[in-house]
């Protein structure tokens, strides 16, 4: 099988490419031209794997680029956009021509050329919990412009679905975190503080989150995919008397939107005394960093999901407790401190 993923070369990404190349999939690794031919975190991936992984240079905002690295694929993994809040509140329009049209653009290459989609959501795209658990049927809600933007490309997908039939699953992670992610996150932010300073620099520490571990999060991209392949697969079938195609019945599958969180939630401020107590630092002072807080209406309070769809429907689990995940992502940062900019707020 031969498989098209965008934002190869970002945090989830890269650790699907692994798990897809180990798999034996042909890869096909579409990352954002620059100068310096940069793959990102694809650098990685074991050089053996790495060899045998296609890698194409392109922007999401240009149609042809697409349709071209799509040509020849039976698969799309659509996780390319891009995703810092802070950068969104900077440059709204960037923002939205990269996750709106750039999602249009892979939709239109998959229209053409019949290949079913795995389109990335994000749980920013519910805003403040008005209810817990979060189901997929919770409202969406706009609190900053990128998770406008996110709100935009899920109602495209699901306008391909319902307009021209393109076969879509839409899985939506929760605060994904591990080895490799970058200090733009608020976990690998409080590890590398707390390894090098004798104090931490922090936004607020009372927004509350579902962190999932990278492990969990990439099964559940290749869960989808395997669920999305099976019910492409079931096609039309001849009835037995007038010999033309019968219409199959509503996919429990396609179309569908997938939470990929834990259910369970914890405070900032909880997360961060948590790596404090890894490391032997628990006594760290913390400061509170004016720059580091959103404004005040766009700020998420509260993110927990209810996974149960993604149980039922992709036989999905989450089998990394936030302790062991958070221990093995302090191991990963401290024999790497020299990927990170120590201190300087990452956009």
């Amino acid at each position: 099988m031969n498989i098209l993923l965008t934002g190869a070369a970002g945090f989830i990404g890269s650790n699907l490419s692994k798990e897809l190349r180990a798999t034996s999939y042909k890869l096909r690794a579409f990352v954002r031209y620059n100068s310096r031919a940069d793959i990102g975190l694809l650098s990685t991936l074991p050089p053996e794997l790495l060899s045998t992984v296609e890698i194409i240079f392109g922007d999401l905002r240009d149609p042809s680029a697409i349709l071209e690295a799509a040509t020849g694929c039976d698969l799309i993994y659509h996780l390319g956009a891009l995703i810092s809040i802070p950068y969104s509140y900077l440059h709204p329009v960037e923002t939205v021509q990269s996750n709106i049209l750039g999602t249009l653009n892979i939709l239109e290459a998959a229209r053409q050329l019949n290949i079913p989609v795995v389109h990335t959501s994000t749980s920013e795209v519910y805003g403040t919990a008005m209810r817990v658990p979060i189901d997929e049927s919770h409202p969406l809600q706009g609190q900053s412009p990128y998770s406008a933007s996110k709100i935009g490309a899920d109602k495209l997908v699901e306008s391909y679905y319902r307009s021209f039939e393109v076969p879509t699953i839409t899985v939506r992670p929760f605060n994904t975190y591990g080895p490799g992610q970058s200090a733009r996150a608020v976990i690998p932010t409080i590890i590398t503080q707390a390894l090098t300073q004798d104090h931490l620099n922090l936004g607020s520490l009372d927004t509350r989150r579902d962190f999932t571990y990278i492990d969990d999060t990439v099964s559940g991209f290749l869960l989808a995919g395997k669920a999305l392949i099976q019910a492409t697969s079931n096609s039309y079938q001849p009835s037995a008397i007038s010999h033309q195609l019968e219409p199959r019945p509503p996919s429990p599958v396609l179309g569908h939107e997938y939470n990929l969180g834990t259910g369970t939630e914890v405070t900032i401020g909880e997360i961060t005394h948590l790596i404090l107590k890894i490391l032997n630092k628990p006594n760290l002072p913390i400061i509170q960093d004016k720059e580091r807080l959103r404004p005040e209406k766009s700020e998420v309070l509260r993110l927990l999901s209810d996974n149960t769809k993604a149980r039922q429907t992709l036989g999905w689990t989450p089998t990394i407790n936030l302790e062991e995940g958070l221990t093995r992502t302090i191991a990963w940062i401290s024999d790497h401190l020299d990927r990170y900019r120590i201190g300087i707020y990452e956009r």
